[in-house]
């Protein structure tokens, strides 16, 4: 029999005030679809983005979803599923569309391929905040760019949920981790989280102060989250056949390559990590030995208690005067 949930859905896009708390029925799972009840949500700067038309798809409206990671607990499976059973703990895996899949609710019923085991002795908060950031930091840097100890690598928006983990995979793989943030007031946050250098862009030229940092050499790896104009020039910070890689677009504006040769530049796509079995298996092998060794600790920002704090919770991301990831416990 269909089962009762909250959902978090919009009709039309726009900012935090779209977002609305409905209450929705969700049938019995089906073939290869598992039921599961929602813990903890940590939010994404992509829901904002898709919530406010800005993503690279679309919405389909009305009643989108929206909602990359979740943390949970397994009530129903349909026929064919043998990953799960009642009672398991999981995390989504963040390899679905938002406006179809979105876990923002209480109840969700999700595809199997879509869901991970959770870490052992990891609560809902901190699993809910460690997927999708740390998955994206260990795919660009390690799979991708192939990370050595020793290599640097500068890091822009670094005081985000992937930023805050960037540092993190990059020490424990040896690196030496350079974040970029753009006010004095995140410097010493990012020190302590490990960055070895902060570059304070307001203030700070990034592409002298990484080839100063980095005895002229310049960067081997630059993750970037924000595109734009201004990533042609973060070639001039990357060493000569380095990796410039950018996973996000937050400035909104076309990004423009740089013509400073010989640069490996990448579009990263979490989705190339987790669209796989073995992918997903790979991801959730580092990120749970990474939790359980203490070399991989999630920042989270703030915690908002309840799913009807959605909006303030999507201020709060838009308004980036938070460092880590942002958790809204159902």
């Amino acid at each position: 029999m269909p089962t009762s949930a909250h959902s978090v859905l919009f009709h039309e896009t726009g900012g935090p005030d779209v977002l609305t708390v409905e209450e929705t029925e969700l049938p019995d799972p089906g073939p290869g679809e598992v039921l599961v009840r929602v813990a903890a949500i940590a939010l994404n700067r992509a829901e904002a983005l898709l919530r406010s038309g800005g993503y690279f798809y679309q919405p389909t409206l009305p009643a989108a979803r929206n909602g990359y990671e979740a943390a949970g607990t397994v009530e129903a499976v349909g026929d064919g599923v043998t990953a799960f059973a009642p009672g398991d703990p999981v995390l989504s895996a963040a390899n679905f569309r938002l406006d179809t899949h979105g876990v923002y609710g209480d109840r969700v019923l999700m595809p199997e391929h879509t869901l991970v085991p959770r870490p052992d002795g990891v609560d809902e908060v901190t699993a809910a905040a460690a997927w999708l950031t740390y998955t994206t930091a260990y795919g660009a840097l390690v799979e991708r760019a192939r990370m050595a100890p020793g290599d640097h690598v500068l890091i822009t928006g670094a005081s985000s949920g992937v930023g805050t983990a960037a540092i993190q995979v990059a020490r424990r793989a040896g690196a030496v981790p350079i974040a970029t943030t753009r006010t004095e007031a995140k410097r010493q946050r990012l020190l302590d989280l490990g960055a070895q250098h902060v570059i304070v862009s307001d203030d700070e030229d990034v592409v002298k102060e990484t080839r100063r940092l980095t005895g002229g050499n310049g960067a081997g790896i630059v993750l970037d989250a924000i595109g734009g104009p201004g990533f042609a020039t973060l070639g001039e910070a990357a060493a000569e056949d380095g990796y410039l890689i950018c996973y996000g677009w937050l400035q909104g504006q076309p990004t423009v390559l740089p013509m400073r040769w010989p640069l490996t530049v990448h579009g990263y796509s979490n989705f190339t990590l987790t669209g796989t079995a073995e992918g997903r298996r790979r991801a959730a092998h580092y990120l749970g030995s990474g939790l359980a060794d203490g070399t991989l600790r999630p920042v989270i920002g703030e915690v908002l208690d309840g799913l009807e704090r959605i909006r303030d919770a999507h201020r709060l991301m838009e308004s980036n005067q938070h460092t880590g990831k942002i958790v809204v416990r159902i």
